[in-house]
């Protein structure tokens, strides 16, 4: 549709509601991105106070600027990332205006109003970047009654719900994840053409010499590792009670290491406390810089996803299950619809039923053997070679902003004649 996009290169401001670094969906876009030419920005929030701007390979940097007057607690209260927050909107805007921006690319529902006002103002497009489905998300917090105070105003899922039917109306594109995303944002009056899906892949590299024999653990051990989030929905306490399961039933051979921190975290150690289980029978780790907990990740047997299958993880697709295809890592994974249909169409895993530890670890004792282990690790790595990778994605990534952000130029060219 655009003719010569190779030859253009646009302003691209992507906003990012936490602090930065550090978030694998953000570098990944923002560096597909820079190495495509565009010149990107990233504005993050500054709950650590560090330097206002700071060049990355991936984007050059712009934080909130401190209000130390008020000191530190209340400070980062104030930027906490809500919709209507006045200093979110003031960084969006001045960044976008000092760099002349000809896009705004905004991460999730948060802080998509305030984005959509200030690109209205600026008279740029905007592209909302849903990693999530943040109501859903909000919902499985409330159900699993985990949420704040600070919950109850600026992430209550009937607010968000409603914010997300604002603004799915009012951006030009939507990026969703999975297919299951955009089918959802269809059944809400989305058209199929301002959908695209640029998905949570790993660039293909990373494969490299994983169809190898695997050195079994000296010990005979089977190490199940889970990378992500510490929440109650996401099933960690789940692979707990499987690995209890497991060793109650003479099973000791199995144990899991869990890389990630969260809001739960302190239940599940409390959880694997009181079960008996030792430091050697599940490991954590705590938040680990990615390199490191990728490392972490590849010296495991089996990658676990016990997501529970609600509405938020069967329309959203993680991260992890990806990692562990480039791994060699067979999947072990709850019934999610996506993770579910991946596993299915390539061979690399096996499912079963969300929420049911028991069933989890008969999944698991499917593995034992190292052969097992073997085919489903090496088909993994030849679906990320062939379909899943980060590559592919970056195609469909470079030619939806060049077609918006374009298009939208046109339009306002044709308008002005």
């Amino acid at each position: 549709m655009i003719d010569n996009l190779a030859n253009t290169k646009l302003r691209i401001v992507y906003v990012w509601d936490a602090d930065y670094p550090w978030d694998v969906r953000t570098e990944k876009t923002c560096l597909a991105l820079t190495q495509a030419g565009h010149d990107v920005h990233i504005v993050a929030r500054n709950s650590k106070h560090e330097q206002l701007t700071e060049s990355l390979p991936e984007a050059t940097v712009h934080r909130m600027r401190p209000w130390r007057v008020v000191g530190k607690r209340l400070d980062v209260a104030l930027g906490f990332p809500a919709f209507f927050s006045p200093r979110w909107r003031s960084l969006i805007s001045n960044t976008a205006g000092e760099v002349n921006a000809d896009l705004i690319i905004v991460r999730d529902i948060p802080l998509c109003p305030t984005a959509i006002s200030v690109s209205k103002r600026l008279g740029i497009p905007v592209i909302l970047d849903m990693a999530e489905n943040y109501p859903a998300m909000m919902r499985d917090i409330w159900t699993a009654q985990r949420h704040s105070l600070t919950d109850y105003l600026v992430r209550n899922p009937k607010l968000t719900e409603l914010v997300e039917k604002y603004c799915i109306k009012r951006v030009d594109h939507i990026i969703t994840v999975v297919e299951a995303s955009s089918r959802r944002l269809r059944k809400l009056g989305v058209a199929q053409e301002d959908l695209t899906v640029v998905s949570n892949t790993p660039p293909s590299a990373r494969t490299a010499g994983r169809q190898i024999e695997r050195s079994p653990s000296p010990d005979g051990r089977i190490t199940v590792a889970y990378l992500g989030l510490l929440e109650l929905p996401r099933g960690i306490g789940d692979l707990i009670d499987a690995i209890d399961i497991l060793h109650r039933t003479g099973h000791t051979e199995f144990s899991a290491l869990i890389v990630g921190g969260g809001r739960d975290e302190d239940l599940f150690r409390k959880r694997a406390e009181k079960l008996g289980l030792s430091e050697s029978d599940i490991r954590f780790f705590g938040r680990l810089p990615h390199g490191e907990a990728l490392s972490v990740i590849a010296t495991a047997d089996i990658g676990i996803i016990p997501h529970h299958a609600t509405e938020c993880w069967n329309t959203t697709i993680p991260n992890k299950l990806f990692d562990y295809m480039s791994m060699a890592l067979p999947v072990v994974s709850s019934d999610a619809e996506p993770c579910r249909d991946v596993i299915s169409a390539t061979g690399a895993g096996r499912t079963f039923r969300s929420g049911d530890a028991h069933d989890m670890a008969a999944t698991l004792l499917n593995f034992q053997a190292e052969d097992t282990r073997k085919s489903a690790g090496d088909a993994g790595v030849k679906a990320v070679l062939q379909t899943y990778n980060w590559e592919s994605d970056t195609d469909r990534l470079n030619r939806i902003v060049y077609d918006v952000a374009l298009r939208k130029t046109a339009k306002r060219k044709l308008r002005g004649a």
